[in-house]
């Protein structure tokens, strides 16, 4: 089936996808798009994960769009709140109808003679194949592979007599009652998992190979709350933001200037809410804060049910899974009626599309990223990537207006083609993202490079790319517009953007 030219074809219909939506409705009015979506609704990551306790690891406030504020005091909020705030969202700027439902993207292909994008999709209920055509494309498929999430090679997984999840695809109605539950993992998912199933599970083990530092943040935005007694909402919105933007930028640049201060204060803080009969080595990494990403747990709830013994954690490595449980190298047996693998995720670009440019596949490790959002030598396309260091939605927002300032100037100057090009030789073989993690080391080969110096530096610092992306100058250089040219008073005039 073809579709209808689209002057943007937006890939995503997540939290990054509806926002980029929203912000063409409101900055681009005059332009046609539309968006595909491989899920049957709304909510990319927030409607996939549905496992207990499901939750954002990221302020509301910062992780909520900067043109519509969220309402609720809650500062970690849970994944259906999140999912219904993306769905009436898109509801509320009408970008509804212009979805594509239940469509997998299997290929992006540019084509210069006609200065277009071929993206082809399949239904994957039907087996239908879609093509659409677009001037500009704009990803927004997240980071990880949505089919499966990451588990590590474990001796003797497959002798498990008893029953082995992985959170990415939690089991609808799962009941654990009185089950003995191990958590393989210490990130966000584990944290998360663990002081929830204590609530029917007869006790959770958290089983980590090595710490991860967990921060406890308070579980309700009071100052807001209050606020918006006497202030309207958008206002409280916005003071919310600021002050939390400069609280976690704050935070993460004292974590780089002066990492041992603030492993004391991190390591003080867990002490004081895990009591004097937690062993702290469970809770001590051997990095410094920010080189891998921070945990948070509202009102310190991990931290309270260790405390009341409904859970434990256990940093130790696996010998063998066995017909009953986890065989360690320690010579411990945890005994599990139920294991989960809450190992991390899979990275994967583009939805695991293929990405073309006339007929030759490109190589995304082989590029570098321009402004942390467009790829070198890649024609009318951008990639949303949000923050690792903060929440997500604070690039995705400013990446979006980004384009839509880029689209505008190219109709205004007449251009039909833009690309980022390097002309300085300034690639480095570092990947564009500033983390050591292990799910960003595993897909090393899979993601773009770093340049040594700006544009090609992935800042991670929305302090110093939102002006950059929201006002910088568009003619700097490093993008290169091509088109039908002529003349005008001060300049040349290039083409159209609409095919």
């Amino acid at each position: 089936m073809k579709h209808p030219y689209l002057d943007v074809l937006i890939i995503g219909a997540g939290l990054s996808g509806i926002g980029a939506a929203c912000h063409l409705k409101k900055k681009c009015p005059s332009l046609r798009f539309g968006l595909i979506e491989r899920r049957k609704r709304i909510g990319g990551t927030w409607d996939l994960f549905r496992y207990p306790g499901i939750r954002s690891d990221s302020d509301m406030f910062t992780l909520g769009y900067n043109f519509r504020p969220w309402t609720d005091t809650k500062m970690l909020a849970d994944g259906p709140s999140i999912r219904n705030y993306i769905e009436d969202t898109a509801s509320e700027y009408g970008v509804k109808r212009h979805i594509n439902f239940g469509l997998k993207v299997l290929s992006e292909s540019w084509h210069s003679e006609k200065n277009h994008w071929i993206v082809t999709a399949i239904d994957e209920t039907t087996g239908e194949e879609h093509q659409f055509n677009a001037g500009f494309v704009l990803n927004c498929t997240g980071y990880y592979k949505y089919d499966a999430g990451y588990t590590p090679d474990i001796p003797g997984l497959d002798k498990f007599k008893g029953e082995l999840i992985h959170p990415q695809h939690w089991p609808e109605d799962y009941d654990y009652s009185g089950k003995r539950v191990v958590v393989i993992g210490s990130g966000a998912t584990a944290v998360t998992l663990v002081p929830a199933m204590t609530d029917k599970a007869s006790h959770v083990v958290m089983l980590q190979r090595s710490p991860t530092y967990v921060a406890s943040v308070p579980e309700q935005d009071l100052i807001s709350r209050n606020l918006r007694r006497i202030l309207p909402e958008m206002t409280v919105y916005r003071m919310a933001r600021t002050r939390n933007i400069l609280l976690q930028r704050a935070v993460y640049r004292l974590s780089l200037a002066k990492p041992k201060a603030m492993r004391r204060l991190l390591l003080a803080a867990a002490r004081r809410q895990l009591g004097p009969d937690i062993d702290m080595k469970h809770f001590q990494p051997h990095y410094n804060p920010w080189e891998e990403r921070m945990c948070a747990v509202p009102k310190g709830d991990l931290f309270k049910v260790i405390r009341e013994g409904k859970a434990s954690v256990v940093t130790d490595q696996i010998d063998t899974v066995t017909e009953t449980g986890i065989q360690l190298k320690s010579g411990d047996h945890l005994d599990a009626d139920v294991l989960i693998t809450a190992t991390g995720l899979d990275l994967q670009l583009f939805g695991g599309a293929k990405l073309e440019v006339d007929g030759r596949e490109v190589n995304v490790a082989d590029t570098m990223m321009y402004k942390g959002l467009m790829l070198e030598g890649v024609p009318n396309m951008a990639l949303v990537f949000g923050y690792t260091n903060s929440s997500w939605t604070l690039k995705a927002d400013i990446a979006s207006e980004f384009v839509c300032r880029l689209l505008n100037h190219m109709r205004g100057i007449g251009a039909r083609v833009v690309t980022p090009v390097d002309e300085e030789g300034c690639a480095t073989d570092l990947n564009f993202l500033n983390l050591r993690s292990g799910y960003v080391q595993r897909a090393n080969d899979r993601l773009p490079r770093q340049g040594s110096k700006v544009p090609w530096q992935n800042l991670d610092d929305y302090l110093r790319d939102l002006p950059a992306l929201r006002y910088g100058n568009l003619e700097d250089g490093h993008l290169h517009f091509e088109g039908n040219t002529k003349r005008r008073k001060g300049g040349v005039l290039r083409g159209l953007l609409s095919a």
